[in-house]
């Protein structure tokens, strides 16, 4: 496990490049001891500067989430 500075450690970390775009998919565990996943976005806007957005994701609603996103890509191919 690594710490993170963003909070919690990580336990789990996937990079996916798309273009100008890259997204990573983690899942951490908090100092609780409670896991949750994040999806962050990272944008290059000019030279060496990057936008990111991040969400976060609790294992309450992960099923959830994980059925909408294979209906919408059901929907999309």
């Amino acid at each position: 496990m690594n710490d993170n500075e963003n909070g919690g450690n990580e336990v789990f970390s996937r990079m996916v490049k798309a273009g100008r775009r890259t997204y990573f998919v983690a899942v951490k565990e908090a100092s609780n001891k409670k896991k949750y996943l994040t999806v962050t976005e990272s944008k290059m806007v000019e030279k060496d500067k990057f936008d990111r957005f991040r969400i976060m994701i609790f294992p309450e609603k992960m099923g959830d989430l994980i059925g909408a996103m294979q209906e919408a890509y059901q929907a999309a191919v």
